[in-house]
């Protein structure tokens, strides 16, 4: 079992940033991969950024080059730091953490960026 813990979303205005973060605990050795999806309304949960076990990252094609996930062993949190928001980022984000064949899912966290 996973626990994963959101926080970090709010109101920012465009152009702004924010940094999420999501602190995993359980069974946390087993983790293979940290996801971030989001999920605006209306639309499907979209996968946003990875981060594996090696530490290499991807990120989706609308996110790359202002968005990046990294991670801090010591406090077994995952991060999203995202610069240069824009309307089109506002979403519930969610944290989600890949063991064997489940996924642990966090509560979700609500980004609105503001025009």
């Amino acid at each position: 079992q996973v626990q994963l813990v959101e926080s970090g979303g709010g109101l920012v205005q465009a152009g702004g940033s924010l940094r999420l973060s999501c602190a995993a605990s359980g069974s946390i050795f087993d983790i293979a991969a940290m996801r971030y999806y989001r999920q605006a309304p209306g639309k499907p949960r979209q996968l946003v950024a990875t981060i594996i076990r090696s530490g290499a990252t991807t990120y989706a094609g609308d996110v790359k080059g202002r968005f990046t996930i990294s991670r801090d062993n010591a406090k077994n949190t995952v991060y999203l730091q995202m610069n240069s928001l824009k309307p089109e980022d506002t979403a519930v984000y969610y944290c989600n953490a890949g063991v064997l064949a489940m996924d642990y899912w966090g509560k979700g966290t609500l980004v609105t960026v503001s025009s």
